[in-house]
């Protein structure tokens, strides 16, 4: 299947692209600030572990829902207004719920037993998620602007964008709710926000066409994304890895704040977490300088077991310097399954068509861990908390200790052990073979590598590789 691998990237290429980066970084502190402070002050308020699980499944399930449609317009039109047009869509939202909690009030909010604590929530994920279309939009402007034998590399830095946002937004959110509450917490938000979107108008990305695949019209292409999928030999397979893998941490998304806020407080945990963060910085930045190797998909897998094994141990005991330390490593190997993920799509996956496959990948990846988080959360504040801190705890002390969370414990270790087991027999699947074949297959030959490092060709030949010419004007 050909591949976009031999289209040289622009002139000055990765130096736009670390802009677009950091600009990334920028609005995902600003989004990430205002969801962290949702689930810290909700948690903290009501010290209910099923609205927090409410709240991150309905979050992933609102990305599942949209991503098929955000691929769609990633792929119809150009990077920067995508980008533009999602940030300006949050900050309106945002703007929205800020509004609703002023005029409401903090203390009906906050009662769950009324709607407006569930319509607050719902419209702050509706700004959260699309955020999300910036995401979708990233990792197509790797393949745009950087050359194939730095993807892994370039994804690798995505990685440690996403550690850097965590560690600021869980240190500000949680000294914000805890210090200034919900209401300041939403008016710096706000003003954060806003700064974004001026920095991204400035911004300028050499976009040279827009390639309409096979004339798709349709907004949400879910067919064209299904086709683009299969047409790359074990490509679903990676997706539904991905998508099992996601079932399990649907269980991480649901309950590791309120362990880590029952161990901490909420300002200790944001502060904790931050700490925790790092590691997502320090994987990032493994990858950006190392690569993920001449065989990703080997790699991702050794180290979805590992961090399944690393889940089911971090909280054997009730102790917070085990949970920090687990929750360090388990975030530093993340970027580097990601990474994996992301730079197979990009050399396998046609550019005029990646959108719609990271968009649909992203539908069935999302949808998995909203499936978990919405389940487990009950199941874990009726059932198996109440349980381990009666009977249970005498039965289980020989392996899980002695102390308050020894429910979550429970859970964490048998989704730890599940990812585990996934990982291990995904390398027996043909498909694993034959995804990693095709990749080492769709490698650019050398001396194209060479030309993509050096050579800057016109917008005419790019148009000529990549199958039509350009569309639409160029709007700088």
């Amino acid at each position: 299947m050909a591949t976009d691998a031999s289209i040289a990237p622009p002139e000055n290429g990765m130096r736009t692209f670390l802009h677009v980066l950091v600009n990334t970084a920028v609005a995902n502190i600003t989004t990430s600030f205002l969801w962290f402070g949702l689930t810290f002050w909700i948690y903290a308020e009501t010290r209910n572990v099923i609205a927090t699980g409410v709240i991150g499944g309905a979050y992933m399930l609102f990305i599942s829902v949209f991503s098929m449609f955000f691929g769609t317009m990633v792929d119809r039109f150009r990077k920067k207004p995508v980008m533009l047009w999602a940030t300006v869509a949050a900050f309106v939202v945002f703007c929205l719920d800020t509004a609703l909690f002023f005029w409401v009030g903090e203390a009906a909010i906050v009662d769950l037993t009324t709607p407006w604590f569930w319509i607050f929530a719902v419209v702050m994920l509706a700004g959260a998620v699309v955020e999300q279309l910036r995401s979708i939009a990233l990792s197509t402007t790797v393949t745009l602007l950087v050359p194939d034998e730095r993807h892994a590399n370039a994804n690798g830095m995505v990685g440690t964008v996403q550690g850097v946002s965590m560690l600021v937004t869980s240190v500000l959110s949680g000294l914000s709710v805890g210090y200034l509450g919900m209401g300041w917490t939403l008016v710096i938000g706000l003003a954060a926000m806003l700064l974004a979107m001026l920095h991204l108008a400035a911004l300028r990305i050499p976009e040279r066409e827009i390639v309409h695949v096979e004339g798709t019209t349709k907004w949400v292409d879910i067919r064209g994304g299904w086709q683009a999928v299969l047409a790359a030999r074990g490509l679903l397979a990676l997706v539904l890895f991905s998508t099992i893998n996601n079932l399990v941490g649907g269980v991480y998304m649901a309950l590791m704040d309120p362990y880590g806020i029952d161990l901490f407080e909420v300002q200790g945990w944001g502060i904790w977490f931050a700490v925790a963060s790092t590691g997502f910085i320090a994987g990032g930045a493994v990858i950006a300088a190392t690569g993920l190797g001449k065989r990703p998909m080997r790699t991702m897998l050794l180290i979805a077991a590992f961090i399944g094994l690393v889940g089911a141990v971090f909280t054997l005991r009730e102790w917070g310097w085990l949970f920090i330390l687990g929750c360090w490593v388990y975030m530093a190997f993340i970027p580097a399954v990601e990474a994996a993920e992301q730079t197979v799509i990009q050399r396998v996956v046609p550019y005029e068509k990646q959108g719609r496959v990271f968009g649909f990948a992203m539908t069935f990846e999302a949808a998995a861990a909203p499936i978990t988080s919405l389940l487990i959360a009950p199941i874990a504040q009726v059932w198996v908390i109440p349980y381990m801190r009666e009977e249970g705890e005498a039965q289980w002390s020989w392996l899980l200790g002695e102390g308050v969370n020894r429910g979550i414990a429970l859970i964490f270790l048998v989704a730890g052990l599940i990812c585990t087991l996934i990982a291990v027999l995904a390398f027996l699947t043909p498909q694993y073979r034959e995804l990693s074949a095709q990749y080492e297959e769709a490698a650019p030959a050398p001396e194209e590598s060479e030309a993509a490092a050096g050579e800057t060709p016109s917008g005419d030949a790019i148009a000529s590789k990549a199958g039509g010419l350009p569309e639409q004007p160029d709007p700088s």
